[in-house]
């Protein structure tokens, strides 16, 4: 009977305090939707221990990895890590991490908490989930529910909800961000049927969403027909009703969020009318 009891007491230790068998059972849920990471969170020192892009990423922050140096940029926030080195750097001041960065499986391995709450964003541990909660993203004073992303094609068009504010306030500020006013080009449609060049056609539209689904901020993206290489594109604001110049590069953020939102489960079809 000793050896049974002190059996049972060994097993319960090392399922209490094995690395590996607490990583196996984790979920990380964001906004209540579980994310999953080809490389899978651990245990180290006490410490939640995710994947970096992957964490970044659903929290709505731009990564460039460069050699040993990490750098993550969200709105106004700057974050510079390194390998193995437990400071970091937060808009120009040293900020120190509870655990230290390091590689596995080419994966840069950092702890949870530290991003979450860089970004603005509460941690939950409840069993076996770890659920981390973004603040509000609040335009014009009034908190955005959704995202609606619409894709207009040759017969029909396809419309996408985007329900995590990590991702909207994300892609909102490069919209903020766009260029200097500008005359509406002398030729637009919403339609890409019978295309002529050097008319502007609508590639894509935003809305951000109040509770009640009705538009805060709605932007028109328009794009140059038969443009060469990376095509012109222009920025209407609805709301305002101007139009401004933008660029294709931050296009192409805009879609890289989106893209991943898509990936992680954040995107949910509205309707679909493109055969």
């Amino acid at each position: 009977m000793k050896k049974v009891l002190a059996g049972i007491f060994a097993a319960l230790i090392l399922s209490i305090s094995s690395p590996t068998y607490a990583a196996a059972n984790m979920q990380i849920k964001v906004e209540g939707i579980t994310i999953a990471s080809d490389v899978k969170p651990e245990i180290k020192h006490n410490r939640t221990m995710v994947p970096l892009r992957f964490i970044s990423e659903n929290l709505g922050a731009k990564v460039n990895w460069s050699g040993s140096k990490v750098t993550l940029v969200k709105n106004d926030m700057q974050v510079i890590l390194k390998l193995k080195n437990n400071t970091a750097v937060k808009n120009g001041k040293p900020a120190l991490l509870d655990a230290t960065p390091y590689i596995k499986n080419n994966r840069i391995m950092v702890p949870l908490r530290f991003i979450a709450e860089t970004f603005n964003c509460s941690v939950e541990f409840r069993n076996s989930t770890v659920s981390v909660e973004p603040a509000p993203f609040v335009l014009d004073g009034v908190t955005v529910k959704a995202l609606q992303h619409e894709v207009y094609y040759t017969m029909g068009s396809i419309v996408k909800q985007m329900n995590v504010s990590s991702y909207s306030e994300a892609i909102y500020h490069i919209f903020e961000n766009k260029g200097s006013k500008v005359d509406a080009p002398a030729r637009y449609t919403s339609s890409v049927i019978e295309l002529k060049p050097g008319d502007y056609y609508m590639s894509g539209q935003f809305d951000f969403l109040d509770q009640k689904g009705n538009s805060i901020k709605r932007f028109n993206l328009y794009t140059l027909s038969q443009s060469k290489g990376n095509p012109d594109v222009m920025l209407y604001d609805a709301t305002e009703n101007q139009w401004y110049s933008f660029t294709y590069s931050a296009v192409q953020s805009i879609y890289q969020f989106i893209d991943t939102a898509g990936q992680n489960g954040f995107l949910t079809t509205i309707s679909d009318t493109n055969p």
